[in-house]
């Protein structure tokens, strides 16, 4: 197993938007190793790579038992919203909220071999697509909030007993990154 450290938010990492993978080789396959592994030990329903330090676009996903990734993703939404539904973060360790998003989400990306994959998900898998797609774009879930739940969020952030602690200390990653996000 490669559990990774999870970058909490404050994290500059965080907000930086993702480069699209270019290499699918076996630098590629063991930062999916390495997200899957993390997630499941979280555990979690997602990971994109800036959570763990990586600047590319790469998630995994953990939701109704099916365990998979996404390379370089892109979203097709509904119209139709989930107003209510409640969202959390392992960048948020501890807290979830209301966080709208589109009921239905069509992915379409690669797998870590470079061959095209379309991924269709309601519910907790739209939401998951959605939330890690997001994290590749440097968009956080709390960015999706209503201005009155965002507060309500933030004051809970600044009341968590993660907040405003540093950075972990994380050694060079063995994956490309081309210079971002470390």
């Amino acid at each position: 197993m490669a559990i990774q450290p999870i970058r909490l938010f404050g994290d500059p990492v965080l907000r930086t938007p993702a480069d699209p993978v270019v290499d699918f080789d076996k630098e590629l396959r063991k930062l999916v190793k390495d997200l899957t592994d993390t997630m499941m030990d979280a555990p979690g329903a997602g990971l994109a790579a800036p959570q763990i330090g990586v600047g590319l676009r790469v998630f995994t996903y953990y939701v109704d038992d099916q365990v998979g990734h996404l390379v370089n993703p892109d979203l097709d939404l509904s119209d139709e919203l989930d107003e209510e539904g409640e969202e959390g973060c392992l960048s948020f360790p501890g807290l979830s909220f209301p966080t709208p998003r589109a009921i239905r989400a069509v992915a379409k990306g690669f797998d870590m071999h470079g061959e095209p994959v379309v991924l269709a998900g309601t519910d907790l898998m739209a939401r998951c697509f959605q939330h890690e797609t997001d994290h590749l774009d440097g968009v956080l879930f709390i960015d999706r909030m209503d201005a009155a739940q965002r507060k309500l969020a933030m004051k809970a952030v600044r009341e968590a007993e993660w907040s405003g602690l540093s950075a972990p200390v994380v050694k060079a990653s063995p994956h490309t990154t081309f210079g971002k996000a470390l």
